[in-house]
């Protein structure tokens, strides 16, 4: 069979298939309505269902086509009656093809009753054109245009892959999949884009079936998929078993829990900076930093697991490297094993697990948050002894002389003079490369590490102290208001520092911290900031709040750190809140200088050789100390490195798509997308300025990525204008919006949220990473 107009390939299934039913169908060809609108609405009223409220679609020639198809251009008018608007309406999606052809068609059909579930299927992920059924539906409106109209907030998102060996525990799943395989076999093909909706009784209607467009990554066959998803759930299900030296009796899998990968490299990384965070950071140095401030040692274990190319956080040793290392093992495994569970549970926890699952730390408000315990098997002897060991630990961080987080202050301070020494030598640019390396690893990453826990036990101290009345929440905003801190002194530095200093002291940065393709300030410091005229630092506003507490406020606090055996005085014990959270805001500055001259010795080096920016950054950092402590020559190692990774990213990484949180080894081929999780459409990348659709100027759209509140079709226009790219608030993986921004290549993130949508609109330039699932405020 060949795919046909809408209307037509409809009528051609009606009662020919097993699966799914077709609702009755009443073709009018333009140029037959134009003539016997009269004839034409007295043979509609003798249908059986006529009485029923209709809907209107549209079936023009250029529709549905295998190169393009006009998802959402053209009208469909819903719940019309035959006898007050259906004439109407028939005339209202006419005038909507434009100068139609007199063979342009629209359909006439009884609407559903009763809906329970609609929505569309795609046969392939459009983003990637990976072998998986992508179902985007809605249970909860009873509507059968939420999905495709972009106009509800509460989608659902299923992504079952094709290599799936068994069934889904959900009967309508499967009852959708059947009627896939059933058209991808007739028409002979893996590429659809199926609109269905189920009754109340679960029968399943076909609403339209049409060639599903891709242009995308290199294509991969069936074959190969299913042998990276195998390799894959064995991994997983390595991990989730008992492990000797860890407290759990499975692993969960995430990329959003501790160090956040989604958030700091995104989740389909290029080679480069997924090597450069596994190396700085992940393979040792965090187990090493937790191991210093008082927890369990974990040393040995990778944080990070590559599963074909995208990062996953190994959640049990994530919680083993939490518990403090003086709790008694078996509470300690206990009270591991609650965690894991709790997670599995409440999978939404995932990025927020310190806060909503775990406790890392002594608060002032401990006790409270440690009452669910008793509800989950523990003893109050228990009980007590958590709190003891998180005691012990937070006050040994918070020491204002001999805590752990004023050495690593002193490591920091170390390690500029170390860059210094390195950078002036007469090193060549691998040896400079590896000591960097080395010298970040021991001096930058694991005291920032350090830093960065005490800033966290810092801020859920003060948040404790809100919770518990002794702070207002305004006072805890203007204390961290007047912090100094490396954004607050380089927004002023901008204003009164000229250009040459303002960039040799944070030319260094790069908006995305590990990604080569990320240019540094220096490197196009006109893309990032606007230099005008400088002003005396004296002109310069001073938005810093004031912070200060009344005397009754610290006596109440004073008694507080009594009660609660805490080793420090109020003025120490906001000293440290002061300084943990500047220390980890000024270590990550220095570190990062380190680690952005190894990439610019690394980009600079390869440049000498013919390699690009590009190539580069599907290089392993691995090769610089292969090549340091051996004779190996430069070009051909880095070639094959090239190679290596330009074949898994592009074969592995780019058609792989995995749940956030990988709970079993099912999950790995049949999973939901959280529903705040944005829909990223194409692999592309773009970095422009911004547009409000509603509020901005809509004439000069040209290059710029537009905001756009809902994936509503009647946007179509835009992609008149040449637009980089765009964002919407609502809308999912399937709608109109989505559909045309795959076809024409444009990066658009789908449904974000109203959360991310309001941070996102603020901005001036935002860089959208399709690939990677990363939008950055450029500007």
């Amino acid at each position: 069979m060949i795919l046909k107009t809408k209307a037509e390939t409809l009528l051609e299934l009606q009662d020919k298939l097993e699966s799914a039913k077709v609702l009755p169908i009443f073709l009018i060809r333009a140029k037959d309505w134009t003539k016997n609108r009269d004839k034409i609405m007295q043979t509609i009223s003798q249908e059986s269902w006529s009485k029923e409220k209709l809907i209107v679609r549209s079936s023009a020639l250029n529709e549905d086509s295998e190169t393009e198809s006009m998802a959402g251009k053209y009208e469909s008018i819903l719940n019309v009656d035959i006898k007050v608007n259906l004439s109407d309406a028939v005339d209202e999606v006419f005038k909507s093809f434009g100068e139609y052809n007199g063979d342009d068609i629209c359909f006439i059909q009884p609407m559903l009753p009763k809906v329970k579930r609609s929505g569309v299927c795609f046969t392939r992920d459009p983003s990637n054109s990976a072998h998986y059924y992508v179902i985007n539906f809605d249970d909860t409106s009873g509507k059968t245009d939420t999905v495709t109209g972009g106009t509800a907030g509460d989608l659902k998102t299923l992504l079952v892959a094709k290599t799936i060996s068994g069934t889904s525990k959900e009967k309508w799943v499967n009852s959708l999949i059947n009627l896939c395989r059933e058209l991808e076999k007739k028409y002979v093909t893996h590429n659809l884009d199926i609109e269905f909706g189920f009754d109340e009784n679960e029968s399943l209607y076909l609403f339209q079936v049409r060639p599903l467009i891709l242009k995308t990554c290199e294509e991969i066959s069936l074959e190969k998929q299913h042998t990276i998803l195998r390799q894959i759930k064995n991994k997983v299900a390595s991990l989730s078993k008992p492990f000797p030296y860890l407290a759990g009796k499975k692993s969960i899998l995430g990329v959003m829990p501790d160090w956040n990968p989604a958030e700091i490299i995104g989740v389909r990384p290029r080679p480069f900076a997924l090597s450069l965070y596994k190396e700085f950071i992940t393979d040792s140095v965090w187990a090493e930093s937790r191991s210093r401030y008082g927890y369990r040692n974990l040393k040995g274990f990778p944080l990070l697991i590559d599963l074909g190319g995208i990062p996953f956080i190994d959640v049990r040793a994530s919680f083993n490297s939490f518990v403090p290392k003086s709790l008694d093992k078996k509470i300690a495994d206990k009270l591991i094993e609650y965690y894991i569970t709790q997670l599995e549970k409440d999978p939404r926890n995932h990025d927020k697990v310190e806060f909503e699952v775990i406790f890392s730390c002594y608060t002032f408000d401990l006790d409270k948050r440690l009452r669910v315990l008793l509800k989950n098997g523990f003893s109050k002897g228990e009980i007590t002894e958590i709190k003891k060991s998180l005691l012990d630990l937070t006050n040994n961080v918070i020491q204002a002389q001999s805590g752990m987080w004023k050495q690593d202050e002193l490591l920091i301070s170390e390690l500029i003079e170390r860059q210094t020494e390195i950078l002036n030598s007469g090193l060549n640019e691998i040896e400079k490369m590896y000591w960097l390396t080395e010298d970040c690893k021991r001096y930058g990453t694991l005291p920032f590490a350090g830093l960065a826990r005490a800033g966290f036990i810092a801020v859920t101290m003060l948040k404790s102290l809100v919770r518990e009345g002794f702070l207002e929440e305004t006072d805890y905003h203007d204390f961290l208001n007047s912090l100094e801190v490396v954004n607050s002194q380089m927004a002023n530095d901008l204003q009164c520092v000229d250009k040459k200093d303002f960039l040799k002291k944070y030319g260094h940065l790069r908006p995305g911290t590990y990604d080569i393709l990320s240019d540094r300030y220096d490197q196009s410091p006109d893309k990032y900031f606007t230099f005008g005229k400088r002003k005396d630092p004296s002109e310069i506003k001073n938005n810093k709040a004031s912070f200060g507490l009344s005397l009754e406020k610290m006596n109440k606090i004073k008694e507080m750190i009594e009660e609660h055996q805490i080793d420090q005085d109020v003025v120490d014990l906001f000293n440290f809140f002061k300084g943990a959270i500047e220390g980890r805001e000024y270590s990550k500055f220095i570190f990062t200088k380190s680690l952005s001259e190894v990439m610019r010795l690394f980009e600079s080096l390869g440049e000498k050789f013919n390699f690009s920016k590009d190539d580069i950054s599907y290089a392993d950092i691995s090769i610089v100390k292969r090549l340091y402590s051996s004779t190996e020559r430069y070009v051909p190692s880095m070639n094959d490195s090239i190679m290596r990774g330009k074949k898994r990213y592009s074969l592995v990484t780019q058609n792989t798509t995995l749940p956030p949180l990988i709970v079993s080894p099912e999950d790995v081929e049949i999973f939901y997308l959280p529903e705040e999780e944005p829909n990223y459409i194409t692999l592309k990348k773009t970095t422009s300025e911004i547009i409000n659709i509603v509020e901005g100027d809509k004439i000069k759209l040209r290059g710029k990525i537009l905001m756009i509140p809902n994936a509503d079709p009647g946007f179509d226009w835009i992609f008149t204008h040449e637009i980089s790219g765009f964002i919407t608030m609502y809308g999912g993986v399937n709608s109109h919006m989505a559909i045309r921004a795959q076809e024409l290549g444009i990066p658009a993130v789908i449904g974000a949220g109203e959360l991310l949508y309001k941070r996102w609109e603020k901005a001036h330039t935002l860089s959208i990473d399709c690939a990677n699932k990363q939008v950055q405020i450029i500007k």
